[in-house]
């Protein structure tokens, strides 16, 4: 995107997991200079930066991976065709420095090569070789290079990175603390656990002592420094410990080493940051989805009528294109000729496919169904609607600001003041500690490190957490990340989509009458409807299966009203009352009366004739899910105020609200319009859940605080939303709002205790009992503590798995 000179660059961020990490990287991005303005989206994972010149993305990137945080970027190495001298490298390489979403590019003459580093989410090769292109050379593509990483392929290549290293963390993590707790007295126990505990401290647990480093050039700190400084001495005392014992014993003190520490530390941190990656959603995988709405190639028709596939990339605005049976519409456009039914349910949500039919609308993304039409391209690329909901839901990702977990608040102060109370310790004791005073204030430090690591407050969340998404899945809701559960308890109102989530989203046959109750034509209408393209004839079929087929002579469907056919020298006509209308068909007063009746309960009418009089009146609709007025009274008595939303009709949308017990609607509501709704909701200070099913409440699932779809509805829906109920009962909406209730509760309980442990442990660790009884805390015994605190907090989590959620 850009303005004037100004041009908005996405920078996908890796390991910046949390709003602290978030906050560190914006005040880093604040001192590059050139950047006029930022913003760290953590749900898209990317920052966003305003600036003047390519030149200043490359210090933006450098500043963050400076800070220990990662950009993901693609280095790649293309050879250039058509040059000719030094001028013609330089022209090539400035060409690429100005093309969006470059960080570095350097053309070598000599070689003939441009080395390029650029942001994958921005640009790729195909890009760069066009803009190449566009000053008279070109580069050579070959058909693996085209086939750039995207950043999906990247993330999951990290998670299987880490699932690597916490598998062999807790592998040789396991000798350790088994020795150290049963086995010390055996022979080379200090050896054998030094040479399982290094590779766990140096090998797997380098990252934290890197970004440990990297944040105090900075002249910050995170949990990384705790993890970093209490595993980095505890490996260095004991070391020095096992290697120099003799130290210890001329001072009568016994050589303690602390490697299981160490090793336990790393093992059970990267456990955690395992389980947090694979919680976390990946918005651009809904992206992605919505992106495959769209065909690869479409058929253009030249001027001189002949049929052409073309890349979607290459379609112009005026193009004629052709539209086939099942194939999805490729670009916005205006049919200029043929008819069909087009399924527009990513767009409005409703099941019935609309007719289309010359000089009617067509969208992206909507899907043909039985007939062939032309249609005039009238908007490509980034200006159809499909393109603008994909921004839009983009968008609305990522200008939500997640919840700030109450771990990270206490982790910003926690880990600067025990470093400060470790140094204090040391330092009182040195001053005030008589003999011995070095040795008993480094082993408080140490002592204090070791029993104030972040397990226990590490574990606070994510075991609750963990027990609380399992619990969920065991009842049929599946939510994807910690932010949406803890956030459900404060819900206070429910936005429902209509169509799929409070009914069923299929049309049904809900009453059928007969002429003098006789429905010996049956068959007949069963062998219309089998003919019929129209989409609601699939209800009669399902509705009198098990009929048997009639033979039909001359059938025609009659676009826009229904059909006809022969039967033994009889014509008969099923569709509209217009089509009995003008076929001077007679419609007796029983039959009206229940047509009318059906009508204002907002349901859909047919009708079956000969070729004299009506025989039968159908009534179909889309019925609403048993489930649903249950869910709504329960949510109604937890004093929630509910909203439905609908792009249905004003009397349908009436007749479901009032069988519902439903007290607010809003009927013929297009997608962006859903979202702003939220947006008005959310201004008045409600904190919103939005309940959909389809495409079209992928925006308003993204802007909304909580976002649940219904399982049975589209995977972009199930994409988008935080939580997915896998059945299509909505009594699981107000058991997801229990338990996240229960959970939350269950979090705030751990963490009162891992910080009520540190309250206690830190004084006592660091000497505090001392001058009152002569106690002083062993490392081995702080160690010991601190796994018990783990212990605790992970048992209080496991209480989740019997509270009950049902009302």
């Amino acid at each position: 995107m850009a303005t004037g000179n100004t041009q908005t660059i996405y920078l996908p961020l890796e390991n910046v997991e949390s709003e602290h990490c978030a906050l560190i990287v914006d005040k880093g991005l604040s001192q590059v200079k050139g950047v006029e303005a930022h913003k760290v989206e953590i749900n898209n994972r990317r920052a966003a930066i305003t600036v003047n010149n390519n030149e200043t993305v490359a210090e933006a990137v450098k500043a963050i991976k400076n800070l220990g945080y990662g950009v993901t970027t693609v280095k790649h190495t293309f050879p250039v065709l058509g040059m000719s001298c030094a001028s013609c490298a330089s022209s090539a390489q400035t060409i690429v420095e100005h093309e969006p979403g470059v960080v570095n590019a350097s053309v070598n003459f000599g070689t003939g090569n441009l080395t390029v580093e650029y942001l994958p989410n921005m640009t790729d090769a195909a890009r760069l070789q066009k803009a190449v292109q566009s000053v008279g050379y070109d580069l050579l593509i070959e058909d693996e290079t085209t086939q750039q990483e995207t950043l999906e392929n990247i993330h999951a290549e990290k998670f299987q990175k880490l699932k690597k290293k916490t598998i062999w963390a807790v592998i040789l993590a396991l000798p350790v603390v088994a020795i150290g707790m049963f086995y010390m007295d055996m022979p080379y126990a200090n050896e054998i656990m030094w040479l399982f505990a290094t590779p766990v401290v140096f090998w797997l647990g380098k990252d934290f002592y890197i970004n440990a480093w990297k944040q105090a050039k900075h002249r910050s700190a995170n949990m990384d420094t705790l993890v970093a400084l209490s595993t980095g001495i505890a490996y260095l005392f004991s070391v020095f410990n096992m290697l120099f014992p003799d130290f210890w014993h001329q001072r009568g003190l016994h050589a303690h080493v602390y490697f299981e520490a160490a090793a336990v530390i790393i093992a059970f941190i990267l456990l955690g940051r395992l389980l947090e990656e694979k919680a976390k959603g990946n918005t651009s995988t809904a992206i992605k989805k919505l992106m495959g709405l769209q065909p690869k190639t479409v058929t253009v028709i030249r001027p001189d009528g002949i049929e052409e596939q073309v890349a979607i990339e290459n379609v112009n605005i005026d193009d004629i294109i052709v539209v086939k049976p099942g194939e999805k519409i490729a670009v916005d456009g205006i049919v200029t000729s043929g008819n069909s039914y087009v399924d527009e349910s990513m767009l409005s949500g409703e099941p019935v496919p609309v007719l289309k039919e010359e000089n009617e609308k067509v969208f992206a993304g909507t899907i043909n169904q039985k007939g062939s039409f032309r249609f005039k391209a009238v908007k490509v690329g980034k200006e159809t609607m499909l393109a603008q909901i994909i921004k839009m839901v983009q968008d609305a990702q990522g200008s939500k600001a997640p919840v700030q977990k109450l771990v990270d608040k206490i982790a910003g102060i926690f880990v600067p003041i025990v470093i400060g109370i470790a140094i204090l310790s040391f330092i009182l004791w040195v001053l005030l500690g008589g003999d011995n005073s070095v040795v008993q204030g480094l082993l408080a430090a140490v002592t204090v490190l070791v029993i104030a690591c972040p397990c226990a407050l590490g574990l606070a969340t994510p075991t609750a957490i963990m027990v609380g998404v399992g619990k969920g899945a065991e009842n049929g809701i599946l939510i994807k990340d910690a932010e949406s559960l803890e956030l459900a308890k404060k819900v206070n109102t429910v936005v429902l989509d209509k169509t799929g989530t409070i009914t069923e989203g299929r049309p049904q046959v809900t009453d059928i009458q007969w002429l003098d109750n006789d429905d010996s034509t049956k068959d007949i209408l069963f062998s219309i409807e089998k003919q019929s393209e129209h989409p609601l004839a699939e209800a009669v079929i399902k509705h009198l299966e098990g009929v048997a087929i009639t033979p039909l002579t001359k059938f025609d469907s009659i676009t826009g009203k229904g059909a006809k056919a022969d039967h033994n020298d009889e014509t008969y006509f099923t569709g509209n009352k217009k089509l009995l209308t003008e076929n001077n068909i007679t419609i007796s007063d029983d039959l009206l009366k229940y047509a009318d009746e059906w009508g204002n309960q907002a349901k859909t009418v047919i009708w079956f004739s000969n070729s004299k009089q009506a025989l039968s009146v159908i009534a179909i609709s889309d019925k609403v899910k048993e489930t649903s007025i249950e869910a709504i009274r329960q949510m109604r008595d937890m004093g929630i105020d509910l909203y439905m939303l609908t792009g249905d009709n004003e009397t349908t949308a009436k007749a479901i609200a009032q069988q519902t017990g439903i007290h607010h609607y809003k009927a013929e509501v297009l997608p962006q319009h859903k979202a702003d709704f939220i947006k008005e909701l959310q201004q008045q200070g409600k904190v919103v859940a939005m309940v959909g099913d389809g495409i079209n409440d992928s925006t308003a699932l993204a802007t909304s605080d909580v976002s649940i779809a219904m399982g049975k509805g589209s995977d972009i829906a199930m994409d988008v939303a935080k939580m997915t109920i896998i059945s299509p009962d909505l009594t699981k909406i107000p058991q997801a709002i229990r338990l996240s209730k229960q959970t939350v509760a269950t979090i705030k309980q751990n963490l009162f205790w891992a910080f009520i442990y540190n309250t206690i442990g830190i004084p006592i660790a660091a000497g505090i009992l001392y001058p009152i009884n002569g106690f002083l805390l062993n490392p081995m015994i702080a160690g010991a503590a601190m796994a018990l605190s783990s212990v605790s907090v992970v048992t209080n989590s496991l209480r989740l798995k019997w509270k009950k959620i049902n009302s």
